[in-house]
């Protein structure tokens, strides 16, 4: 069988391209150029709206990752730990079947903070993605500010020398963000870093500091868990959106890049419909207006009683059990509010199994030393329901 061309790759993803905000046009038209930002030191552009492939993925040609590249969303942000290694797999079937992987800029991560590790994680990625390079390669989920030691630094110039890596950088969503983007500041090596940041977060003077120091050390600052999902009572929003301009779920990506200081968004776009919807809000060089940005307002105030921060350092050590509350309310939000059940199951099951025996415990001291007012004690009895 002949290799298809490069536009019969991108049109066989039954694309839905847009004409204006909201709209969409028929499959195989001309889609609105995405804008493009440059990543902090690695002096590289890149798409503002990053294809995030924590999803599930045809591991023979998926249409998404076709589509994605058609709309401009080149980027495929991946990780050694995604659906135990099948998305990297997935990504590299469908860069050696479409021979675009001059076209997509792959960035993975390693779940092993380790010199060693890190180094075999990345020899992992580079055959599981069919590659011999990857553009830029994260810590991923860090949440130790100590892990920069010379050791990791050399194991990073040599995998960058050898051409294994072009960029090294990490993720992170826990309590200690602002550290990590400070310490990034101070770690001249570390050239991006990818971390939760939404509309809930705006007014938080500790994170803004921290991404100042970081924008200005020359970082390139990449936003993830930008629709700041709720743990659960998923359908909430339902109330606050206004039929108008955009849905709730491009107001907050139109509203994380209205910040110069973010290069750009990945997101989680588990259908061709999320996909068009949000590259239509990416693509649209407008800003928000007052009024939307009034209602972002209204429906953070509404449900922030329901949005977990993960920082469960705060609340955890007031139970008397070794459970991980700010783990579990995550693969909550997977089962109630991205309609992933399968996948909270699965990042449920990935606890230690003390950690799952929810019964009988007291979350009630949980609750009052959330500092957001998350109802602890009715979230975890959801948990245990639907995750067991």
């Amino acid at each position: 069988m002949n290799k298809p061309t490069r536009r019969e790759v991108l049109v066989a993803g039954a694309a839905i391209s847009v004409a204006a905000p909201g709209a969409a046009l028929a499959a195989g038209d001309e889609p609105v150029p995405m804008p493009r930002r440059v990543l902090g030191k690695t002096g590289r552009e890149i798409p503002v709206l990053l294809f995030g492939a924590g999803v599930d993925l045809d591991p023979r040609f998926d249409p998404k990752l076709a589509e994605a590249v058609r709309l401009g969303v080149d980027y495929f942000d991946t990780a050694d730990c995604y659906s135990f290694g099948k998305s990297e797999s997935a990504i590299g079937a469908f860069l050696e079947r479409s021979g675009l992987r001059d076209e997509v800029w792959l960035t993975s991560k390693s779940d092993d903070w380790t010199p060693a590790g890190f180094e075999r994680t990345v020899d992992q990625s580079l055959a599981r993605l069919k590659v011999s390079t990857i553009e830029l390669y994260f810590l991923h989920k860090l949440n130790d500010a100590d892990v920069f030691t010379p050791a990791l630094r050399a194991t990073v110039e040599r995998l960058k020398a050898a051409g294994r890596i072009q960029h090294f950088g990490f993720s992170c969503h826990g309590g200690n963000v602002p550290e990590l983007l400070h310490k990034a500041a101070e770690v001249p090596w570390v050239e991006a870093v990818m971390f939760r940041y939404n509309f809930r977060k705006y007014g938080d003077a500790e994170l803004n500091a921290a991404m100042d120091a970081a924008h200005a050390a020359g970082v390139g600052l990449i936003a993830m868990k930008t629709q700041g999902a709720e743990a659960s009572f998923a359908d909430a929003w339902k109330a606050w959106e206004r039929t108008g301009r955009w849905t709730k779920h491009q107001a907050v990506i139109k509203a994380v890049l209205d910040d110069k200081r973010i290069t750009a968004a990945v997101s989680h776009m588990k259908n061709l419909e999320m996909l068009a919807e949000n590259a239509a809000a990416a693509a649209d060089r407008s800003s928000l207006g007052w009024l939307d940005r009034e209602d972002l307002k209204r429906y953070a105030a509404i449900t922030r009683p329901w949005a977990c921060d993960g920082c469960e350092h705060l609340c955890n050590p007031s139970v008397d059990a070794p459970v991980r509350i700010g783990t579990t309310l995550r693969a909550l939000m997977y089962h109630d509010a991205y309609g992933e059940p399968e996948k909270g199951r699965r990042v449920f099951a990935a606890l230690p199994p003390a950690a799952r025996q929810l019964a009988g415990v007291d979350f009630g001291p949980a609750k009052v030393a959330c500092p957001h007012g998350v109802d602890v004690v009715a979230a975890m009895r959801r948990a245990a329901e639907v995750l067991v």
